[in-house]
Order: C-alpha cells, then structure tokens, then sequence
C-alpha cells in the first residue's frame, strides 16, 4: 500500500492541469448558474474599481479647503452617499455570488457522491479485493469534500480576481501611467514566486490526501477488528501503528500547507516595495504642477495598490485551493476511470421457466492475474437436484469456484452452463436470482430481525414463520423484546451463531432454485449443526445446492463429493465411494475423526 502510494504521488505531479480539465468539463451541467454568479462577481469587481474614483473625488473636495475656503458640504455628501451605495450593492453582489457558488458546490459535491456510489455497483469483486474499504470511503467523503469547497472558494476568487486585476490595471493607466508602470514592477517577483511554490507544494496536496486514505483504512480496520484486537492485547502496537500513519499525515499536511501558506505573506511583503515606490514617485510628481497628480491621486492610487495585490494574493490563495482541488479530484476520478463490468443492457433473461438446475462446468480457467493461475482446468457436470459437496485443504479453489458461478468472477476460458445455457449469455442478475446463498462471513443491517430476514424479498407472516422454524431461530426471536420487530443496531449484539441462523432463514425466505452454503455451519455449536443440518435437508431437496465444507461429517449425503486441491478436481463420488477408495478424501475424512 505504501509503495502504490509513493508512486502514485510520482505519477500525478505532472497531472495539476488534467485533473482541473475533468473538474471543469464534469461541471458542465452547472455552467449557467456558474456564469450568473460570475456576472455578480464581475459586477462586484467593477464597483470595487469606480469607487476609488469616488473617493478621490472625496477627497480632493477636502482638500480643496487647505487654502481656507470652506468645504463644500453639498459636494461632500454627495459623493460620500455615492460611495455607501456602492460599497451596499458590492456586498450584495458578493453575497449573491457566494450563495449561487455554494449550492452549485453541494450540487456537485452529491452528483459525484452519486456517480460514486453507482460505479461501486459496476465495478468488478477484483477492485476491492486488491482496495482497502477505507481508501474507497475516503474517495466518497473527504476527497469529495475536499473538491466541494475548493471549488466553492477558487472560482470565485479566480474569476473576480481576473476582473478585479484587469480592472485596477485599467484604472491605474487612465489616472496615471507613471504610476501604474511603478506598480507593474512587482508582478514578475510574484509570478515566479507563484510558480515555485506551486511546483514544489502540489506533490504535497497528493501525497496528504493518499496518507489520509490510509488513515482512514487503519480505523475502518480497527473499528471493525475491535474484539480481535482486544483478544490478543494488540492495543499498543495498533495504537503505535495508528500513531505511525497519523504521523505521516501530519508531516504531509504540514509540508503541503507550509509550503502553499508562504504565497500569501511573500506577496503582501513584495506589494509594500509597491507602496513604498508609489508613494516616492507621487511625492516627486505632486511637486510639478503640470504633472497633474493630486493628492486625491495619490489617494486613490494607494487604494489601487491595495487593490491589485488584493487579487494577487486571491490567486496565490486559489492557487493553494485549487492544488488541493486537483489532487483530490485526481483520488476521484482514478476511482470513476476504473475497469467497469461489461455491459448487459442488451441481455435478456434466458431461464424464464421452470428451473431444473443442471449445471456444467466446461474447462474453466481463471486467474487473478497471469502470474496466479488459481483453477487451471475445471469440468464437471451436475444434474439437476445433486447436493454438491466441495471439500478441499485451504486454498483449493473452493470459494473461487462458487463465484465463478456467480459471476462474481468472469472465467479466463472455458464456460459455465446451467440447463445448457451459458451464464455468460444471462445478465447477472438473473443468475443471481437463481442462487440463494449463506456464507461463512454473516452479515446484518441496522434494522429490525424481520428486516434482516426478509431483506430485499416480499414474504407473508406465515412464509416468515416457517422460514424461522426450519432454520431453528424461533426460540431465540421469541426470547427478544418485540420479537421479530426487535431493533438491531449493531450486529456485534447478537452471537455467531445466531446470526448464522438469521443468514440461513433470509436463504430460505430467498426460495431460489439452486443453493450455495459456504460454510454454512462452521459458527454453531453442536447441537445447533444438527438442527441446522435437518433444516438444510428440507431446503436442499429437490433443489441443487452447492455445499463448501471443511467439516466433513456434514456432507456424507451428499449426491457428488468434488475433491479439489490446486484448482482441479483430483477425486469424485459420493462418500462411501471415496472413503472405499482410500485416496486423498479418505485421509482427510480420517484425520479430523481419528481422535474418535
């Protein structure tokens, strides 16, 4: 993880102007709100540039009383009530701006949410088996936060500052060309001081949402591992572990801030050399009358200058925002750029009548990748209503076989056929539909047990009712204040065990045609095996059901026994037969009962 980081901040340093091309192209569906908001920031921006000339006129009505006529209370008002309106309508053009800014942000902010959360459904199993689940949550939240506000703030500034900028330039030209010349000698100091920062910060921006994602992944991991961390006195060492990423995002974040946070200091530092010129030469050219500089000039010059750094230090800041934009967007975009599932819309379900559950597998070969070949050449054939046993040391390619069938996985060649049909020719939903599946790992919602159980199925009281008394839980949902209608916050309440047999009753609500047990008993005790096993019996008959067991007691009455080791079937038949043979099932049936 750390390596595909560091190399990932190489890989992207170069990539600033891509990822604010995708950001402007993907707000495409904003543009018209964006550009009435700039048009109230531009509006703004020349209010900001006409109102100095209010004030110079201001003042040159004050100063007029120097020579002791008086002031002119008429002209004064006048002009002071001027400059209020426009400082009043400046405000509300920024408010107006900022308020259209910030809805178009969150507008934004849920699109990629949304997208985000669509391209998870498209996205193959591989994707998260080689992503911690705490990078992927970084991309919805922080990094979609990070994009949110960065660009809320940077058009804006950027856009206002570009007006704002061209305006002053403008305005200082027509009141003095002298002046304005002296002001423009500090705009080379800030551009390269701009570009420098910027190259050596960027990598920085990269590397601290990269380090934020890992972080996120540590306590998703330590969250979820809470009992086994306890179990084994890990604390201090998960805690140090912990310590050790928080580390290095801190140093990432406090490199990349450090560095963006110099642009506006040094500016405003190098803009006093400005003041500092202007106010030499405008003393020198007051002097001359037929210069035709006064001190209201002067006045409203020094309010230019404050104005044009103004927007030079809004550009270094929206620099630093977008740097921030860019690497964030980078994180995202990676994500919706991903090798998606192929496209079905064109599929058609093929299995629209009775299912009888014939299922071939015809040569199939499949590898995670060329170097990890894990089945090489796999064919059998189940005939409608087998129960198919599937038994094998660790790493055998049992499970790897199930998703196969499922379409979790696409086989490299060969093909999987159910009542003759390719499942490569079925949508994938279909083919999910015509499994009903408990796994090893359970799994549970924050909901009600009736929630759980019926999950995404329509089933009547009475379906429930026998649904929970063939899968044994009857007792245990009677026992539960509400009972059915018991509200489960958080799965960890209930016992393995229990949960097994929520899993296994949400199966038989399912009622598909064809079954897949993965381990389906391997959390209860004893007693409760042999209740589950009967229960199985009654949903496995009749129908074909796929069984991956490591307990080998409770797959003696299955039909076909498949013996896997390496990928390949190395053996097959039912028990009697295979224990007859005294090969490789055998040995292994007889290690786990020879302490009996």
């Amino acid at each position: 993880m750390r390596a595909r980081m560091n190399a990932a901040v190489q890989l992207k340093k170069g990539e600033f102007v891509k990822n604010i091309k995708r950001l402007i192209i993907f707000m495409r569906p904003y543009y018209l709100p964006i550009v009435i908001s700039l048009v109230f920031t531009a509006a703004s921006a020349v209010i900001s540039i006409f109102a100095p000339q209010v004030l110079s006129d201001l003042v040159n009505v004050i100063t007029a009383s120097f020579g002791g006529s008086p002031i002119d209370m008429g002209e004064l008002g006048r002009f002071a009530v001027i400059l209020i309106v426009f400082y009043v309508c400046n405000a509300l053009c920024t408010y107006v701006s900022g308020f259209i800014m910030t809805t178009v942000s969150q507008k934004m902010s849920k699109s990629l949410r949304t997208e985000i959360s669509e391209k998870i459904n498209r996205v193959p199993l591989k994707y998260f088996d080689a992503h911690p689940y705490g990078d992927t949550l970084s991309r919805v939240t922080n990094d979609v936060d990070t994009i949110g506000n960065s660009m809320q703030q940077a058009v804006t500034m950027v856009v206002q500052s570009a007006f704002l900028l061209t305006g002053v330039l403008i305005a200082m030209f027509v009141t003095s060309w002298q002046l304005a010349l002296t002001v423009l000698i500090i705009v080379p100091f800030m551009a390269v001081l701009l570009l420098v920062i910027m190259k050596f910060s960027q990598p920085q921006f990269r590397r601290q949402q990269d380090e934020l994602a890992v972080l996120n992944g540590k306590v998703e991991e330590n969250y979820s591992g809470q009992l086994v961390i306890k179990a084994f006195n890990a604390e201090g060492r998960t805690g140090e572990d912990f310590e050790a990423s928080n580390a290095r995002l801190k140093k990432a974040t406090f490199l990349s801030q450090a560095l963006s946070g110099i642009m506006q200091p040094a500016m405003t530092f190098i803009s006093y050399f400005a003041y500092a010129a202007v106010c030499v030469v405008a003393g020198i050219m007051i002097s001359d009358p037929l210069s035709g500089v006064t001190f209201g000039t002067l006045s409203a010059f020094l309010v230019y200058v404050n104005l044009f750094q103004s927007p030079l230090s809004q550009i270094a800041q929206a620099a630093n925002v977008l740097q921030s934009a860019a690497a964030a967007s980078g994180r995202v975009f990676e994500f919706l750029e991903e090798e998606e599932l192929s496209d079905e819309t064109g599929k058609q379900y093929k299995l629209t009548g009775q299912v009888r559950g014939e299922v071939e597998f015809r040569h199939v070969r499949f590898g995670y990748d060329d170097s990890r070949v894990i089945i090489p050449d796999f064919s059998a054939k189940v005939q409608p209503g087998w129960k198919v046993a599937i038994v094998g040391p660790t790493g055998a390619g049992k499970t790897t076989m199930v998703n196969l069938l499922m379409r979790f996985y696409e086989v490299n060649s060969g093909d999987i056929l159910i009542d003759g049909v390719s499942v490569k020719d079925m949508p994938r939903a279909e083919v999910h539909d015509l499994f009903g599946m408990v796994l090893q790992d359970t799994w549970m919602f924050e909901g009600t047990l009736r929630e759980n159980i019926v999950y995404s199925k329509d089933a009547t009281d009475e379906e429930l009712k026998k649904a929970c008394d063939a899968a044994g839980i009857t007792h245990y949902i009677a026992t539960q204040p509400g009972g059915l209608d018991h509200y489960v916050e958080n799965g960890d309440e209930i016992s393995g065990g229990q949960k097994q047999l929520i899993t296994i009753a949400r199966a038989m609500i399912e009622n598909a045609p064809m079954l897949i047990l993965d381990e389906a008993t391997s959390n209860v005790d004893t007693r409760t095996e042999e209740i589950i096993q009967t229960a199985m019996d009654n949903l496995t008959r009749g129908r074909t059901s796929f069984v991956i067991a490591h307990r080998l007691s409770t797959i003696k009455n299955a039909d076909l026994i498949l013996v896997m080791n390496d990928g390949n079937i190395i053996e097959q038949g039912t028990h009697d037969e295979l224990i007859a043979g005294d090969g490789f099932y055998a040995k292994l049936y007889n290690s786990q009962f020879a302490g009996e």
